[in-house]
């Protein structure tokens, strides 16, 4: 029988924690303090910013147990903090790890759910230094602190975008949004876990390599990551940017896949593309002069599809979609909202 978590109590779960993150992990740079003492302690490095940022995921409101394995549970929650830092141009440094978890739970559980966070952390030589653990009856949730940093003065804003910058994305948005639509809708699908979309919702991946790219480039004015959708993203640097933005139908970029899902559900693959759909892409926006170089720094990043989708105006807040034969629509920028 699998080991629960009340079998050996906080600190016995802490303990095999710190165990697994000694010999899995890696020793973060700097780190003075980690695991074991009233706080963690580093020291920052000179001419660096350091970038902070906290996202949680809750049991029911953003994932599903009973459709996704421990380990990329785990993935799944650091990603989104990973990509934030890479949205901002910087690496992750340190992670801060809050769980709310059921005393039934299995250790093993617990386990590869780290796991799948040093899978994320590693590749950057980033560590977990702290956190902490509670028991609840209901709702378990991740809540991560994730710290990174930056070369002083190349962090990337939603607020300095500027009328007249080109709007590139990478990848294709949409296909997170439309892989929740078919995991929880099914369609008589059999294995719908192991679909192309599916796997993207449940582990989506980060630009953050790409990004510091981009940052260090020195190319781009403007930079967010499509957390909340591509429109809702779009419309945050619309909005700190006090700008608008005119977007190509035509050249909005759209996966087969993505298209046959739409089918599926008798819906505009368009709808899919600009909708709700957290797949951690980055919109970049930059002069128009600057569009080859930023390519080419996401390029060489390992982007492989890059879209040059519209252009940033001197309209406050309006988003439109110009249509293949020139026509213009207005389109409200909303995303996803945890109180909507």
């Amino acid at each position: 029988m699998a080991e629960r978590i009340s079998q050996i109590g906080e600190f016995g779960l802490i303990r095999r924690l710190k165990d697994l993150l000694l010999k899995e992990g890696v020793a973060g740079r700097g780190v003075v303090l980690g695991i074991g003492d009233d706080t963690a302690s580093f020291i920052p490095r000179s001419g660096q910013e350091v970038l902070v940022t906290c996202d949680s995921m809750v049991e029911g409101r953003h994932y599903l147990p009973e459709c996704i394995s421990p380990h990329d549970l785990g993935r799944r929650a650091m990603i989104s903090n990973i990509s934030d830092i890479g949205a901002m141009g910087g690496a992750p440094l340190y992670a801060l790890v809050s769980l709310g978890l059921r005393p039934e739970t299995a250790v093993a559980d617990v386990e590869e759910m780290y796991r799948g966070f040093l899978f994320e952390l590693n590749p950057f030589h980033a560590s977990i230094i702290g956190g902490n653990i509670t028991s609840v009856g209901d709702s378990p949730f991740i809540d991560i602190t994730l710290l990174g940093e930056v070369p002083e003065g190349r962090s990337l804003r939603r607020s300095t975008a500027r009328p007249g910058d080109s709007i590139l994305v990478t990848g294709f948005p949409g296909r997170s949004g439309a892989g929740l639509r078919l995991l929880l809708e099914k369609k008589g699908m059999e294995q719908v876990e192991d679909h192309p979309l599916v796997r993207k919702y449940l582990v989506p991946g980060h630009r953050a390599f790409a990004g510091r790219a981009v940052a260090l480039s020195g190319l781009a004015t403007a930079m967010i990551d499509t957390s909340d959708g591509f429109l809702g993203d779009l419309g945050h640097i619309c909005e700190e940017s006090g700008a608008g933005a005119d977007l190509e139908q035509n050249k909005l970029p759209l996966k087969q896949d993505l298209i046959d899902a739409a089918r599926v559900f008798e819906e505009d693959p368009y709808e899919f593309m600009l909708g709700n759909s957290d797949d951690y892409e980055l919109i970049v926006t930059c002069p128009p002069e600057n569009v080859t170089g930023v390519i080419t720094a996401l390029s060489e990043a390992g982007v492989e599809s890059i879209s040059e989708v519209g252009k940033i105006t001197s309209f406050a807040q309006q988003i439109r979609l110009i249509g293949e034969d020139g026509s213009e629509r207005r389109i409200e920028p909303k995303g996803w909202d945890h109180f909507g």
